[in-house]
C-alpha cells in the first residue's frame, strides 16, 4: 500500500524537521502518492492529485488572500498535505489566513520547526512509493498465478475460497444467492462468530454493480455468475472500521471469475449448494472434519444436525453387473438434484449429495415430532414420483432405496448412511420395493449379500454344496432344484414334490441321490439350516 501523510511524516529525514500538524489531523491516513516540492503559487495545473507538496514559501504570495488563493487551489486539485519549512519565507509560526485557509478546506497542514533537505524527503518518499508499487505488482502477478492454476486444474470451490482468504488475510464466504453458506474460510478467526447469523448479516451488505465495497460494513462483494446466470457471491469480510481496498475487490473479482470458470468447464453440472452437501457427506464418512465443524457448515447451509435425530439413506441406479453405467454417472448431478426437492417440499432438513459414481446419499434431520418410519415411507413415494417425472431414462423401477437405523446425533451419523450403503447392496438382489428399504426387510439374503465376496463364506459354500455344484449333468440341475425345494418347503417332500410336480417315489428318488452324493442326513435340522444358508450364499453370487 502507499505510504499515508501520518507514515511519511514519521520518516527519520522528516522527523528531525520537528513536524507539528497545525490542521486537517483527522486526515493525516490520506495516502501518498508521490512527493513535490513547489516554491510558487501557481502550482496547482501542474498536480495530478494526492502528491505531498513541500515548500519554504519564498516565493509564495505575502497577502492573506494570496495564501489563502494558494491553499485553496492545492485542495481543490486535492493534494495529500502541504508541508512548509519555517525560516526562509516564515519565521516564528506560519501565517494565520493559511492556517485558517487549510482547516476550512480540510488539508493537513504541517510546519518544520527545523531545515532539513527536501531532497532527501522526496528520495525516501519515492522510495517508499515505488516499493509499494512494486509490492502491488508482485500481488498482482501472485494472484494471476494463483488462480490462474486453480482454474487449470479445476480446483474445487473450497480451494479457492481458502486461496482468496490467505492472500486477503481477512475471512472470506462463498454464499447462495439465498445467503446460504456454500464454502468459509476463517482465515484463522472464529468459525462460530464469523457464521452466527449470516444470513442476516449477509443481506444487509449491497454493493452497486458486480463487485466492489459496502460502504456500511465495508465489507467486499463480488457475484459469481457466467453466461448471465447468477449462482452465488464471494463476500470478504472486514472487522468494524476497516473497509475493504481496491486491491481487495480486484482480488474477489478474480476468485469469482475463477470459480465461473470451473462452473463452465466442470464436467458436471452440480450447484455450488449440492457439492457443498456432497463435500460435508464425504467428511462425515471419511473423518475428514470434527463433527462440531461439520454441525456448523450444514447449520450455516440451512441444514440444521446438531441437537435432531438423524438418518441415513442412500439412493442406487446400478446395472446388470452391479455397476455404474455411463449414462447414470452423466445424470448423476441430476439424481441429487432431484432428491433434494422432495426433502424441500417436505420441509425436512437434509444434505443431498453424490458419494460415489452410482449413489447418491442423504442425511435427514428428524425432529421429536417425525415419526421415521411415516417420514421414509412419504419421502420414498415423492422420491420414486419426482425420478420418474424427471429422469425417466434411468429406468425408475430398478431405483435402489435404502435407509440405516435412526441415531441419536452427529456422533452417530456415519453409522447411519453406512448401514444404508450395506443395505443398498443386499437390496440390489431383491425385487424392486419402491419404498426405503430398512436392514430387518433384508434377512438373512441381506446379510449373506453383505459378506458376498468373503472366502470364509466363500470356503462354506464349497464344503456344503462342493460335490453338488461339480456335477455338470442335467440329473445334477434336478438335484439342486430339489434341494431348494425341500429347503423352502420346510422339510416337508410332499410339499416339495407336489411344488415340483413329481410323484412322491421320484422326488424320493433325487433326495436319496442328493443325500449320497453330499454325504449327509437331510432330516438333520442343522445340516439342513446348513445347506440352506449355503445355497442362499450360492444364489448371491
Amino acid at each position: 500500500m502507499l505510504p499515508t501523510v501520518r507514515e511519511v511524516l514519521e520518516l527519520p529525514v522528516l522527523a528531525a524537521g520537528d513536524p507539528h500538524v497545525l490542521s486537517g489531523a483527522d486526515r493525516l491516513d490520506h495516502e501518498v502518492r508521490w512527493a513535490h516540492v513547489a516554491e510558487i503559487a501557481e502550482i496547482g495545473g501542474l498536480l495530478r492529485g494526492d502528491e505531498l507538496v513541500l515548500t519554504t514559501g519564498v516565493a509564495l504570495p505575502r497577502s492573506d488572500a494570496g495564501l489563502e488563493a494558494f491553499v485553496t487551489t492545492l485542495a481543490e486539485v486535492p493534494v495529500a498535505g502541504l508541508v512548509v519549512e519555517l525560516g526562509h519565507a516564515f519565521t516564528g509560526r506560519l501565517p494565520g489566513a493559511m492556517v485558517r485557509a487549510a482547516a476550512a478546506a480540510g488539508l493537513p497542514l504541517v510546519e518544520l520547526r527545523r531545515g532539513v533537505p527536501f531532497v532527501e524527503v522526496t528520495e525516501a518518499v519515492h522510495g517508499r512509493v515505488i516499493d509499494a508499487q512494486l509490492a502491488t505488482l508482485r500481488q498482482a502477478q501472485a494472484m494471476h498465478e494463483t488462480f490462474t492454476e486453480l482454474a487449470v486444474e479445476g480446483a474445487e470451490a473450497a480451494e479457492v475460497v481458502r486461496q482468496a482468504a490467505r492472500m486477503a488475510g481477512a475471512p472470506v464466504v462463498l454464499e447462495t444467492l439465498a445467503h446460504q453458506v456454500v464454502e468459509h474460510d476463517a482465515a484463522g478467526q472464529d468459525d462460530a462468530r464469523l457464521l452466527a447469523r449470516w444470513q442476516q448479516r449477509s443481506r444487509a451488505v449491497r454493493v452497486e454493480g458486480r463487485a466492489g465495497t459496502d460502504p456500511a460494513s465495508g465489507w467486499v462483494v463480488a457475484g459469481v455468475s457466467a453466461r448471465g446466470e447468477d449462482w452465488g457471491r464471494l463476500v470478504m469480510v472486514r472487522p468494524p472500521g476497516q473497509a475493504g481496498s481496491n486491491q481487495d475487490v480486484v482480488l474477489l473479482e478474480r476468485a469469482a471469475t475463477t470459480l465461473a470458470l470451473h462452473r463452465l468447464i466442470a464436467r458436471d453440472r452440480e450447484g455450488l449448494e449440492r457439492q457443498t452437501h456432497r463435500t460435508l457427506l464425504t467428511a462425515l464418512l471419511d473423518h475428514a472434519h470434527p463433527d462440531a465443524e461439520i454441525a456448523l457448515r450444514a447449520r450455516a447451509l440451512g441444514v440444521p444436525l446438531d441437537g435432531r435425530r438423524l438418518v441415513g439413506a442412500v439412493v442406487r441406479w446400478p446395472d446388470a453387473t452391479g455397476a455404474a453405467t455411463l449414462a447414470t454417472q452423466a445424470r448423476l448431478p441430476d439424481l441429487a438434484d432431484a432428491l433434494a426437492q422432495p426433502t424441500r417440499e417436505a420441509r425436512l432438513p437434509a444434505l443431498v449429495g453424490a458419494l460415489d459414481d452410482s449413489t447418491v446419499g442423504v442425511l435427514a434431520a428428524l425432529d421429536r415430532r417425525d415419526a421415521e418410519v411415516a417420514v421414509l415411507d412419504r419421502l420414498g413415494r415423492a422420491v420414486e414420483k419426482v425420478v420418474r417425472a424427471r429422469l425417466p431414462r434411468l429406468e425408475p423401477d430398478r431405483l435402489v432405496t435404502a435407509a440405516g437405523s435412526v441415531v441419536a446425533g452427529l456422533r452417530d451419523a456415519r453409522r447411519s448412511v453406512v448401514e444404508a450403503q450395506q443395505v443398498a447392496d443386499a437390496a440390489e438382489h431383491l425385487p424392486h420395493q419402491g419404498r426405503f428399504v430398512r436392514m430387518h426387510d433384508v434377512g438373512v439374503r441381506g446379510l449373506l449379500s453383505l459378506l458376498r465376496g468373503d472366502a470364509r463364506l466363500e470356503t462354506f459354500v464349497e464344503r456344503e454344496l462342493g460335490p453338488l455344484l461339480a456335477q455338470t449333468d442335467r440329473r445334477s440341475a434336478g438335484l439342486l432344484a430339489a434341494l431348494r425345494a425341500y429347503l423352502e418347503a420346510g422339510r416337508n417332500k410332499s410339499a416339495a414334490a407336489a411344488a415340483m410336480h413329481l410323484s412322491r417315489p421320484a422326488f424320493y428318488d433325487r433326495m436319496t441321490h442328493l443325500q449320497d452324493l453330499l454325504g449327509v442326513d437331510l432330516d438333520d435340522v442343522e445340516t439342513s439350516l446348513a445347506l440352506h444358508l449355503a445355497l442362499l450364499a450360492h444364489d448371491t453370487r
